[in-house]
């Protein structure tokens, strides 16, 4: 039975001298696996469709396993994503959490939304770092480790807060900061940011413009709160940080 899906490749694997294993995160069933036989070869017909980050429809054979690929349609190949080693490395990120937090076939639209539009954002040249943040905060609701973000998870305030923290899961107020002395202090502008990209509408996403202290203390929020809960260890990780580090060497406003 064919089966025809849009969705974006999020992983391909090599198998064989001339096939691959393609990972689609497809709107209509989830991530899905299919093989795409001959597609290494460079006149094959599905050698263009089954690129990394490629964002189209796919027409497939149904299995028990892996499915078999017939044909597929570019709708966007996200080209300078592609052609940028900075951006592609930050959509490498993107499309490894996508993989790692959803399992086979479970449908979730909104995920596929969020992956779309992260990519076009980061095709279209707005700031990575921010895109990164929004991305991470929405996840988290995938991975079933959401944070308190509506008031202090000590004593239920909704003043604003001082600190976060990664023990507690959640803000605390500056009247019970000192609940945990490891709690990461930040700013009021950093704890409103928080929220605001979880809760955010990648539709309606505008240009966000952040200071590098700010993006500094988002990172350590987040970075520290999936490594604490999360369970999935990237590889695109750290060499995603090892380019920001370069990029910030050459950077003459990084001081």
């Amino acid at each position: 039975m064919l089966q025809r899906v849009e969705g974006i490749v999020i992983r391909t694997t090599d198998y064989g001298e001339s096939n691959k294993i393609v990972t689609i995160y497809s709107k209509e069933l989830g991530k899905v696996g299919v093989m795409a036989r001959g597609s290494k070869k460079p006149k094959s017909r599905l050698t263009a469709i089954s690129q990394l980050f490629i964002y189209g429809t796919f027409l497939y054979q149904k299995s028990t396993g892996l499915g078999t690929l017939n044909q597929g349609e570019i709708i966007d190949s996200f080209r300078e994503v592609r052609n940028d080693l900075f951006r592609a490395s930050y959509a490498t990120y993107v499309v490894e959490l996508t993989d790692k937090l959803t399992e086979e076939r479970q449908r979730h639209p909104k995920i596929f939304e969020w992956l779309k539009n992260t990519l076009h954002y980061l095709n279209e040249g707005m700031d990575p770092d921010v895109l990164l943040r929004i991305f991470e905060m929405k996840m988290m609701s995938v991975a079933g480790i959401s944070p308190q973000l509506d008031a202090c998870i000590s004593c239920g305030t909704t003043d604003l807060p001082v600190a976060f923290s990664i023990r507690h899961a959640g803000f605390l107020c500056n009247h019970c900061v000192h609940r945990d002395e490891r709690a990461l202090k930040i700013s009021a502008h950093t704890a409103r940011l928080l929220r605001l990209f979880y809760y955010i509408d990648l539709e309606r996403l505008g240009q966000i413009s952040l200071k590098q202290e700010t993006k500094l203390e988002l990172k350590s929020v987040i970075s520290s709160y999936y490594d604490e809960y999360s369970g999935v260890t990237l590889k695109s990780k750290r060499f995603l940080e090892q380019l920001e580090r370069m990029n910030l060497n050459l950077d003459p406003n990084s001081s």
